[in-house]
């Protein structure tokens, strides 16, 4: 389904459907927003121990 199409729908919907759905988008902006900060502690971790072979070497 297009976005276009679900947007067509909506009015359609019962204001307690669109509250369930605009609670999953929010839900998934969530999820999303957490990968992207835990991406990030990851990537400074690896270049931290990146630093720590090559001072060893």
């Amino acid at each position: 389904m297009s976005a276009t199409e679900i947007m067509d729908e909506l009015p359609k919907l019962s204001p307690r459907e669109r509250r369930r759905i605009l609670d999953r988008i929010l839900e998934l902006d969530n999820e999303a927003e957490l990968l992207k900060e835990r991406r990030h502690l990851a990537d400074e971790a690896f270049r931290m121990l990146d630093a720590l072979e090559a001072e060893a070497n």
